[in-house]
């Protein structure tokens, strides 16, 4: 069963948050609170809800269009390798691409190569 009442209140404190504006580069992945979401959508885990994401392209200091990062080892067109990342083979899953606010945005973990990059950017506009 899923929280979305602690999630709620998680949601809150990074809503309430509206001093914190992180700069963020495209190809950075990053924690990012994702939250309990409906049905087969994305989750984050732990206490604040974070998932790993990349950051596919920024619109704004306070807007960016991030993928979402998983360990599965699925073998599909939506889910593209990473490589290594945080001692863990991962992924991303281009068919789970979402607007955040950067609020959600927390600690950096890595910076993809521009060759990886250029691949995902290619799936996903071919995905498009």
């Amino acid at each position: 069963m899923k929280d979305f009442d602690s999630w709620n209140e998680q949601k809150k404190k990074t809503h309430a948050n509206e001093e914190y504006s992180p700069l963020y580069y495209e190809r950075e992945i990053r924690w990012c609170r994702l939250g309990a979401n409906v049905g087969f959508e994305q989750d984050g885990t732990g206490r604040e809800f974070s998932r790993p994401v990349l950051i596919l392209k920024g619109f704004s200091r306070h807007v960016c269009l991030v993928i979402p990062l998983t360990t599965s080892t699925k073998k599909n067109p939506y889910h593209i390798s990473v490589g290594n990342i945080g001692n863990r083979e991962a992924s991303v899953i281009i068919s789970q691409i979402r607007l955040i606010d950067t609020r959600r945005l927390d600690q950096q973990i890595a910076v993809l190569s521009k060759k990886k990059f250029g691949v995902i950017r290619k799936a996903v506009k071919d995905l498009l």
